[in-house]
């Protein structure tokens, strides 16, 4: 199951996506994060409780901020994607481009 932490809003789409299928819980994504968004919690999976990483609830809305301030999402390449030895954890964001024209007379 891929679950996706983050949001979108009119200047684009902001995601954590992780794959609980692939997560073993080894905590190196958690050590990792430079700005302490990650945890291990148990998720209900498969009739069985599994420890899995997900982003705090309270950082969510703020993922595109705390992300790009000393990680590199807009490539893949934040360290919690890097240090993931099962590739669980993949990064979505994409910002809109939007060209406005004003006209002063």
């Amino acid at each position: 199951m891929i679950s996706y932490y983050g949001y979108s809003d009119a200047s684009g789409e902001y995601y954590i996506a992780i794959d609980s299928n692939k997560c073993n819980a080894c905590q190196k994504c958690v050590t990792q994060c430079p700005q302490n968004a990650l945890q291990i919690i148990p998720m209900f999976i498969d009739l069985d409780d599994k420890p899995v990483v997900t982003v705090k609830e309270n950082q969510c809305n703020k993922i595109r901020y705390i992300c790009t301030q000393q990680c590199n999402p807009e490539k893949n390449q934040t360290k919690c994607t890097t240090t993931c030895p099962t590739q669980a954890i993949t990064c979505h964001f994409t910002q809109t481009t939007t060209s406005t024209s004003s006209t002063f007379n």
